[in-house]
């Protein structure tokens, strides 16, 4: 692995791959960096908040610890099984769906991502700017302002950069966490806490539900932070180092918001940031923590961004028949889509906490069954054979459009409807399951069961092996390099 952080030290700052394929030549990095970049990304403020809401909605402590554990861990396998496909493709996460959906119908699923980063980015900018603003004394505008700024810069850097913020967060996040759970077992009686236990069925699977969709939402943009891994990497050892970092971190924020909220006596809605911080006095103290919430949430807004930002430029280069993204362009699309969510974050952050939780239930609808589709694909049908340079070809293999997949998310969609229960929409069955959502369960089991029917009888060719692009770096084995010319050639 030395030769692959020397390739890495080798390049430039500025990333210059975009939505392309990742050359043998040009991999590098641990997995320990997967654990790392995961764990900072979900040590933040974002999680503390939406653990608290489990408990903000009507939940116990006992009861909302369990169910978002239990929605940890069966959203966090559905996020790591989405990031082992990075370092076997070399590819960014979403361009894979055309594998299933065609070159230009990709394009349906992929929309409605960018318009899940923008609203995580926005969500993220409100509580980033109540940071800086008490941090600097300005205003949360000026605050948000500052913060749009810094993603700016971090995501237009790239790749590498974007993992060594992720390093520093998960330390300063670690630091903070231990620190802020010393304070509110000083301050509160957490037995107590836990041995009131009145369960029910809603405030249990609302639980679960935050966490399952909490982490099955990086399922569009994960294998993005893993596809510049030597493809020889173990996919067992990706998926957990991966969905490891991402359920420990997210579940030792949730935890964290649990204890906040129970023990705030309604004064942490609204006033999320600031109570968490006032958990630790003033001054001084309380300044730093201000500093760790703004820079953890820079991890996740940049994520968001850079993930915004492949997204759009795979729907462009569908559609032109091109993979190659400019500098330039990459700084526009990056300019436009922070600053829509910054405009997004200054309108709306007055009605955060409400907004936020209808948001993350209601985009279960339109991901779980993304994600169901791509896996049952990957995992079960085409089984890692993809044909990487017919991905760019909508005359090729994938053609335009796949009528099987498109017709299947459809379904998926559809089918989750008379469950679904947040503020935008309610189900006409969720009142005789008293109230209880379970829409994300049904998007995720009968898309992938009819995908995988379907697709054993109908699917297009598959290839006898995986298929990657001509590679013509001098770093490449001439054997590696002769094999994969006779892949593509094939």
């Amino acid at each position: 692995m030395a030769v692959n952080d020397d390739r890495a030290g080798s390049k430039p700052l500025i990333e210059k791959r975009s939505i392309d394929y990742i050359p043998e030549a040009e991999r590098h990095g641990r997995l320990l960096s997967q654990f790392t970049l995961w764990m900072g990304a979900n040590l933040q403020i974002t999680a503390i908040v939406t653990g608290a809401l489990a408990v903000v909605l009507g939940g116990d402590v006992f009861w909302s610890l369990i169910g978002l554990l239990i929605g940890q861990l069966l959203g966090g396998g559905v996020m790591a099984l989405h990031a082992a496909q990075g370092p076997k493709l070399g590819l960014p996460q979403m361009i894979s769906s055309r594998v299933q959906f065609g070159v230009y119908g990709a394009a349906i699923p992929i929309v409605l991502v960018c318009l899940m980063y923008l609203g995580f980015t926005a969500t993220g900018t409100v509580l980033s700017g109540q940071a800086l603003g008490q941090l600097f004394g300005v205003s949360d505008s000026v605050g948000i302002l500052i913060f749009a700024s810094v993603i700016v810069l971090v995501t237009v850097l790239g790749y590498r950069v974007i993992h060594f913020i992720g390093r520093v967060a998960s330390v300063i996040g670690v630091i903070a966490f231990v620190y802020l759970f010393s304070r509110l077992m000083s301050q509160t009686d957490v037995g107590a806490l836990l041995q009131i236990r009145h369960f029910s069925w809603t405030s249990f699977l609302l639980a679960v539900s935050l966490a399952a969709s909490w982490q099955i939402a990086f399922g569009p943009y994960v294998a993005d932070y893993s596809r510049y891994l030597p493809s020889k990497t173990s996919s067992v050892k990706t998926f957990f180092a991966a969905g490891a970092g991402s359920v420990i971190g997210a579940q030792v924020a949730m935890i964290l918001g649990v204890f906040a909220a129970a023990m705030a006596n309604g004064q942490f809605a609204g006033h999320e940031v600031a109570y968490i911080v006032g958990l630790s006095g003033s001054g001084a103290t309380a300044a730093l923590l201000y500093f760790s919430i703004a820079f953890g949430k820079v991890t996740i807004s940049t994520l968001n961004s850079y993930g915004s930002f492949m997204c759009i430029a795979t729907v462009i280069s569908g559609f032109r028949g091109d993979l190659r993204v400019s500098r330039l362009q990459r700084l526009v699309f990056v300019l436009a889509i922070v600053g829509t969510a910054t405009l997004i974050a200054l309108l709306g952050q007055h009605s955060f906490l409400g907004a936020f939780k209808s948001f993350i239930l209601f985009l279960l609808a339109f991901f779980t069954p993304w994600s169901a589709i791509n896996l049952v694909d990957y995992y079960c049908i085409t089984r890692e054979r993809y044909d990487v340079p017919a991905l760019a070809d909508p005359k090729g293999r994938y053609g335009r459009w796949n009528p099987l997949g498109i017709s299947v998310y459809v379904f998926g969609v559809l089918v989750q409807l008379p469950f679904i229960s947040t503020k935008f929409y309610t189900g006409p069955l969720v009142e005789a399951l008293g109230g209880v959502d379970i829409s994300w369960i049904i998007g995720l089991v009968l898309p992938a069961a009819l995908y995988y029917v379907c697709a054993k009888k109908w699917h297009s060719a598959v290839p006898d092996h995986l298929i990657l692009p001509v590679e013509q770096d001098s770093d490449v084995q001439p054997e590696t390099s002769g094999a994969r010319r006779a892949a593509a050639q094939a």
